[in-house]
């Protein structure tokens, strides 16, 4: 398992059904970079990564923006857009999705977010697209699908011995170096800075005066940036599944600690057990398949304890999935791997084929720019008994992997923590759910005081799963839709049960 449980944004559980330094604010009011008069050539949209091309509601087109933003005329690079436009005549303008990762591809996930979106669609274009480095621009392969799956087995995500942890390291500091030769002078520039600034051109572009934005899982820290940098230009925002601004790479791992195991606590008590009894249950399974992994059916491939873990993670981001988990975890405990197997390749984009997405390739290449801090092993070691009193199940693993995710990284990070302070702008919808496994509720209110006073607005749901809006509140779906419609701001702390 690594950092990839970090923010991971809705295309996880649409996987499940079907088996992510700013420095100081740059706004000066004007648009900047390469001139926005450049027109889009909006066409049909061409099948990717397997799957089928969108209906003909969907256009797709190419925006260039700068490599380096420090160059503005210099060299450029393509990002691949897509949209679906407004279906009344009131049209308010662009309305652009983040769906999270950071290297989710919004190319792929915009179409099928569309029905959950659709009366937004009245009055806006529905814009989405693949960030710099994600998927159809310029996306980052790091690693082939052999050596993926070769890493899946042999590489112990929670060392035991000098053996395996120099293998662990081994692993991360491999992977960096075939992110730095995929990459190549990208690697420098696919910080969420870099992201937030195409943001802003893409604005221009599209023709609107105000940036409307809906940023799901890391998509919410995307839109903090991006409101710091161009406080003026923020139109209507809606953060939701909010990724705590204030916390660094330790901490971000001790929330996530906790935010999955509070969600792993909230199944167990919908199946009648005692959290407490039933974690011990499954990490005692955890630390067997240490030593021994499971058979599966899948040939020559075990559940390893690695692989299991990702596949508990899995169905903890959506409550309808939890039914799916109960299944998995009985066939393990009876010896079979299959079921967990099976999810924990829906999470890492594997197909039958044994082919892998790159989602977590993008992710790691973008974090590992963002992020300064590099607790070494020893850190992480002393880390271990904290994380693991948050989390029996989960903090053994994620407290290794704040040593492991960034290892050795070829490039730099950039910062502790990003600056989202927005001063200026207008109010931001900031969405928590109680129950939210990856991006805990607390990020929301912490997000909601870092944008500042008159900015942030805090909308709770006490609900279950990764994000609020669509996920069966027709209290949240009616706040969300009268806000990005109407310009309707709800009283700040409104709740949602």
């Amino acid at each position: 398992m690594t950092r990839s449980v970090r923010w991971t944004a809705l295309a996880v559980a649409a996987a499940l059904l079907a088996a992510g330094c700013t420095g100081g604010s740059s706004d000066d009011g004007k648009g900047g970079g390469p001139p926005a008069a450049q027109k889009l050539d909006w066409g049909r949209c061409k099948a990717t990564g397997g799957s089928p091309a969108p209906g003909r509601d969907w256009q797709c087109a190419t925006l260039r923006v700068p490599l380096d933003w420090s160059k503005p005329d210099g060299e450029t690079i393509g990002l691949a857009l897509i949209r679906a436009r407004a279906r009344g005549e009131d049209r308010i303008g662009s309305l652009l999705f983040n769906f999270g990762g950071p290297g989710g591809s919004g190319v792929s996930m915009m179409p099928s977010y569309a029905t959950t979106v659709s009366e937004l669609r009245e009055r806006y274009d529905l814009v989405s697209w693949d960030p710099r480095g994600v998927g159809a621009s310029a996306g980052i392969r790091c690693r082939d699908d052999r050596r993926i799956q070769a890493a899946e087995s042999t590489v112990d995500g929670t060392p035991d011995t000098p053996a395996e942890e120099k293998a662990f390291l081994a692993d991360a500091a491999d992977f960096g170096q075939g992110c730095r030769k995929a990459a190549g002078k990208l690697m420098a520039h696919v910080s969420t800075t870099d992201t937030a600034r195409d943001m802003d051109l893409m604005r221009q572009v599209l023709g609107d005066a105000k940036l409307h934005y809906f940023g799901i899982s890391y998509g919410t820290e995307l839109g903090g940036v991006h409101a710091h940098l161009f406080p003026r230009r923020v139109g209507r925002m809606v953060l939701d599944a909010v990724v705590d601004p204030g916390a660094d790479t330790v901490g971000h791992a001790e929330n996530q600690a906790r935010g999955f195991q509070r969600a792993l606590n909230d199944y167990l008590r919908s199946t009648g057990q005692d959290p407490e009894r039933g974690s011990r249950r499954i990490a005692d399974l955890l630390e067997r398949l240490d030593a021994r992994p499971l058979s599966t059916s899948s040939p020559g491939r075990k559940l390893t304890q690695s692989l299991a873990l990702t596949g508990i993670l899995l169905p903890l981001y959506s409550k309808d999935s939890w039914p799916v988990l109960t299944a998995a975890l009985k066939a393990a405990q009876r010896g079979d791997g299959s079921e967990l197997l099976a999810l924990a390749d829906g999470y890492n984009e594997r197909d039958s084929s044994g082919r892998y997405g790159t989602t977590t390739h993008s992710q790691r290449v973008i974090s590992c720019l963002d992020d300064r801090q590099r607790p070494s092993v020893e850190e992480a070691r002393r880390l271990l008994p904290r994380f693991e009193k948050v989390s029996p199940v989960f903090g053994a693993f994620l407290g290794w992997d704040t040593a492991g995710w960034c290892h050795d990284w070829p490039v730099a990070g950039q910062h502790e923590t990003p600056e989202v302070s927005a001063p200026g702008a207008p109010p931001v919808l900031v969405i928590g759910n109680t129950g939210d496994p990856a991006t805990p509720y607390e990020g929301a209110r912490r997000m909601a005081d870092e944008l500042g006073e008159g900015v942030g607005v805090v909308l709770t749901w006490k609900g279950e799963g990764h994000g609020a809006y669509g996920s069966g509140s027709d209290c949240v779906d009616s706040t969300v839709n009268a806000y990005l419609l109407n310009g309707s701001v709800p009283e700040d702390g409104k709740v949602c049960s």
